[in-house]
């Protein structure tokens, strides 16, 4: 046998025992404590029995301090690059409809689907308090991979930190993510022209609502359940009906008010919103009457604002109406020229009144 095959040989086997390693590194332990966080062999234990078993790709197996990727191949798909980070530590970690999982996945994957990007890859670091049990943590865990396979991402790198018992809240996570744009995509609120339609795909404030009923500080019952899906899919499907699309943003913190605040302030232009055309549940109602909320700031996970030419309205309506994630979209507003960076709603007894940026927070830890 050759010196070459020989190192081949024992390359191999130096592999196979570390694949076994990794298979038999079982956490033992039933809660999270310090030295999960050391950089030691429980932490390894951690990364290895929770995070690689759950997410493990190839990109992700070699377990290198960053991911690497080719970028011709990432150049077939498009001429630029998107990229994002969000922070995700709701309360409680688990709510109807979703979970904090699921929703640091589809989150990141929105944030890039808004700007047209295909999403394609994503980080993971977790911060883990001392005392949080394990299951909860590889219940999370299975829920990020379900939303990642979905989505059709992979998450290829990750950190974790392990804080002491009351200096973080349970399990806070923050993903990042890499995406493609198409070549000839240009979704900006600065493309925002007067006479343009705003579209959004569905019901608003569920998210916000659901919530707030999970942490069971008010004897309220309603079968409401969180939006949390991703949006990439339907994205593409507007695109394809129509590549033209002036700006595009997920309604989440803040909620339509809000990003229609944003726009009107970035492009200079006024806007107009119908209250009749706006769908919102009469429990969400409901619930904003009993508080003193009002459900155009409320949070959504799964809802986007579309603005397009008033020529191109119908066609896109059409398309978006034909996704699961789009089945109840609707036209709910027009750009108006002036006065510029205010947003109006025209309500539903003729009268006007004036949407402004949200002060405060209605509602905290939605995301």
């Amino acid at each position: 046998m050759d010196l070459s095959s020989s190192n081949q040989l024992q390359n191999s086997v130096f592999q196979k025992i570390a694949q076994a390693r990794r298979r038999q590194s079982k956490i033992r332990d039933s809660h999270i404590n310090l030295a999960h966080g050391s950089g030691g062999k429980a932490m390894r234990d951690l990364i290895d029995d929770v995070f690689i078993q759950s997410f493990d790709n190839p990109i992700l197996s070699q377990l290198e301090d960053q991911a690497s990727f080719n970028l011709a191949n990432l150049l077939q798909q498009g001429d630029r690059l998107a990229f994002t980070t969000d922070s995700y530590v709701v309360d409680p970690l688990f709510f109807p409809g979703s979970d904090i999982g699921e929703l640091a996945i589809n989150g990141t994957v929105n944030d890039l689907a808004v700007s047209g990007a295909k999403p394609l890859y994503l980080t993971c670091s977790v911060i883990l308090e001392e005392g949080l049990p394990l299951e909860t943590l590889r219940r999370v865990v299975a829920s990020m991979q379900a939303a990642a396979k979905n989505a059709g991402v992979q998450i290829v790198t990750g950190d974790t930190k392990v804080v002491h018992r009351g200096a973080a809240d349970k399990l806070f996570i923050n993903t990042a993510g890499i995406g493609v744009i198409p070549t000839g995509v240009n979704i900006s609120a600065h493309n925002i022209q007067p006479g343009d339609a705003i579209i959004i795909n569905g019901e608003l404030g569920n998210h916000g609502t659901a919530i707030l009923i999970a942490r069971g500080e008010l004897a309220l019952e309603t079968d409401i359940k969180s939006d949390c899906q991703p949006l990439h899919s339907l994205v593409e499907t507007i695109l394809k009906a129509c590549p033209n699309i002036h700006a595009m943003r997920d309604a989440t913190r803040g909620g339509l008010a809000t990003v229609l605040n944003e726009f009107a302030l970035t492009s200079n232009v006024g806007i107009r919103l119908d209250e009749k055309s706006i769908p919102i549940r009469e429990e969400v109602k409901g619930v904003c009457e009993i508080l003193g909320l009002d459900p155009l700031y409320l949070a959504n996970e799964g809802k986007l604002v579309v603005v397009v030419k008033h020529d191109y309205a119908d066609k896109v309506l059409a398309a978006m109406k034909t996704h699961p994630a789009g089945k109840d979209a609707c036209i709910v507003g027009e750009v108006i020229a002036s006065p510029p960076g205010v947003v109006f709603l025209k309500t539903t007894f003729g009268a006007e009144r004036i949407v402004d940026m949200l002060v405060g927070d209605q509602l905290p830890r939605i995301c």
